[in-house]
């Protein structure tokens, strides 16, 4: 099913099949602001690809399992999914779970280059692929298109950055978004690293921290808290009161981790497929010590939209502290709580409903600012509330 593009959007469509027809390079990245229509455009060009090339076959890969759920849900409304596509993780795309008796991830490992099957492959989120996946996505010599939001915060980690300076662009607010609240609050933040306390409709809102319901209405909304909510902040102290709090109202009865916590992944290692800022939800948990009596946990974690548990060990030591740890050996796996996130934290990811807490540090210039408002708002789908500095 096609839509009414706009002439800009017609424009980067076409720039995209010339460049596709021709491979002069071997990827073109496309950077759009939220609200743009980069998921529109991608349904088009699916659909423009398919019949033009009779036989294709398109990877649509994100760095999360949750992002690619987002991707898919949006590519099937629109009707551009082939049955020959592929639609999923980057790791599932490229790598080849290891798996014990349990079917338990342990391990990964890259497939063989002739093995691939697909004759593009489109990379959403694309701010968040580091370098070594992304030559490993090079090594497979085929055609990429990268898409992400050039207004974003850089990668949490490293310099490499695909969406630093992206070769075509999206800018104009697409017309069927152009009355939703969340994406003229993203303009706000964005353009001019200000947003008005006021209420933009009945479920998008920025409060003065000095209001007289803040805290009841803090209260009602946290106590609510589930895996469709995200909480978001510039401070580590503040993500560790909230965890707390949070975990308070839930009703968990230790500081510990137990069953049903969501947790949060700090620390990228590829070996097992678990990379920093992946979210999910203990299943089963048993504590350990390592010979030096480093204390850990033995867990099962649902990754938010992953099909197997991911197996392995996690630092005891790391919950609750505000710095990731930087003593603690490889062979140990480091989660935090994942109630409450910072901005940083939070890129890449989406939730129904958002709460976001204006904290700039002392150091931040005023295009950082800008950049770090504009992530945070646009983490929200739904429900955006914002409690200013």
């Amino acid at each position: 099913m096609d839509v009414e593009l706009s002439p800009k959007q017609k424009k980067v469509v076409d720039s995209i099949l010339d460049w596709y027809k021709s491979k002069k390079t071997q990827y073109v990245t496309l950077g759009g602001y939220a609200g743009t229509g980069k998921t529109t455009l991608l349904g088009h060009l699916g659909n423009m690809l398919h019949r033009e090339y009779k036989g294709i076959s398109i990877a649509y890969c994100s760095f999360t399992g949750k992002a690619s759920l987002v991707l898919k849900k949006k590519l099937e409304e629109s009707k551009s999914l082939a049955p020959s596509d592929y639609i999923g993780t980057i790791h599932r795309l490229i790598y080849k779970a290891i798996v014990d008796e349990d079917d338990n991830i342990i391990g990964w490992e890259k497939i063989p280059v002739d093995s691939f099957e697909y004759d593009l492959i489109v990379v959403d989120e694309a701010s968040m692929v580091s370098e070594d996946i992304w030559n490993d996505l090079l090594s497979f010599e085929k055609p990429i298109l990268a898409v992400g939001d050039h207004g974003q915060l850089p990668p949490v980690e490293g310099k490499f950055n695909l969406m630093a300076s992206p070769m075509l662009r999206l800018e104009e607010i697409y017309r069927q978004e152009r009355g939703n609240p969340i994406i003229m609050v993203s303009e706000l933040a964005r353009k001019y690293g200000d947003i008005p306390v006021m209420e933009f409709s009945s479920t998008v809102r920025k409060f003065s921290k000095e209001d007289e319901n803040l805290q009841e209405f803090l209260s009602e909304k946290l106590s609510g808290y589930d895996e469709n909510m995200m909480v978001l902040v510039g401070y580590n102290h503040t993500r560790v009161k909230l965890n707390n709090g949070i975990r308070q109202f839930l009703e968990f009865d230790s500081p510990k981790p137990q069953i049903e916590d969501r947790v949060i992944c700090l620390r990228n290692n590829a070996e097992l497929g678990i990379f920093n800022g992946m979210l999910g939800t203990v299943q089963s948990i048993e504590k350990k010590n390592l010979a030096d009596m480093l204390e850990y946990y033995d867990v099962d974690i649902q990754f938010d939209g992953e099909d197997n548990l991911f197996h392995g060990s996690m630092s005891a030591e790391q919950f609750g502290q505000r710095e990731t740890m930087r003593n603690i050996g490889r062979e140990i796996d480091l989660f935090d709580f994942g109630y409450a996130l910072t901005v940083h934290k939070a890129q890449g990811s989406q939730a129904e409903k958002v709460i976001l807490f204006e904290e700039r540090f002392p150091k931040m210039d005023d295009d950082m600012w800008r950049r770090w408002l504009y992530t945070g708002v646009t983490r929200a789908v739904s429900e955006l509330y914002i409690v200013g500095r």
